[in-house]
């Protein structure tokens, strides 16, 4: 294997879709597949033995289904990142990946340019989210009660999402014009207040709980 090449898993039941997400892997030399999974059991056991990077995974398996392989792997292998794909709006089914620990969520119908970048930030701990997806969920949530819940002020709602964004703190600082200081503060606050240890957690808990402001994150990302 290349070095810097990110190590990726596809867990899906259906044949056609792991041979079509394998021809997507391929055509990037810094994406590297270790292996595939027929369920979410064989998946949980891949990445133990694997220690991938990115898992791609399936909503609907039989034997474990993607939530609960989900919540195993992050909760068993903290390094590893799980993608969401699906075919259909089940909002049910896409919040029980989120909450289970997925750092992004993407429709089957995505370019391999696309995945790609999605695969590259989700091994930075960067969330992607299809803007169909995002727009589903926020058709369920209320973002002003969810921010007022963890008493985010506005400032560290523009924190927060460039750190969605996946903004280093010198890059915060040079976008919302403040100190490289100030930055770090804000992120610590920001921490804090989620009740989280590291960025990643961040991310994946915005995602969860609807802190995701989807004209903010672009911005964020320029």
């Amino acid at each position: 294997m290349k070095k810097g090449q990110i190590r990726v898993i596809i867990a899906d039941d259906h044949v056609m879709v792991r041979s079509g997400l394998r021809l997507f892997l391929l055509a990037f030399e810094d994406l590297k597949l270790v292996g595939e999974a027929m369920n979410g059991e064989e998946a949980v056991r891949l990445c133990a033995r694997e220690k991938p990077d990115v898992v791609l995974m399936d909503m609907v398996m039989p034997v474990m289904d993607g939530a609960g392989a989900t919540q195993q792997i992050c909760s068993q292998f903290p390094h590893t990142r799980v993608i969401g794909l699906t075919t259909f709006y089940e909002t049910e089914m896409i919040q029980k990946m989120l909450d289970a620990g997925a750092i992004g969520f993407l429709l089957k119908s995505i370019s391999a340019t696309e995945l790609a970048k999605a695969i590259r930030d989700a091994s930075d701990g960067k969330a992607t989210i299809s803007p169909e997806i995002q727009d589903l969920l926020r058709g369920r949530r209320s973002s002003p009660s969810q921010f007022s819940k963890y008493n985010l002020s506005e400032r560290e709602r523009e924190v927060l999402a460039c750190i969605i964004g996946g903004l280093s703190n010198a890059e915060i600082a040079r976008e919302l014009v403040i100190s490289l200081s100030t930055a770090k503060f804000h992120v610590s606050s920001i921490l804090n207040k989620l009740n989280v240890s590291n960025r990643a957690e961040a991310v994946s808990l915005a995602m969860r709980e609807g802190l995701i402001n989807t004209s903010d994150s672009k911005k964020s990302r320029g």
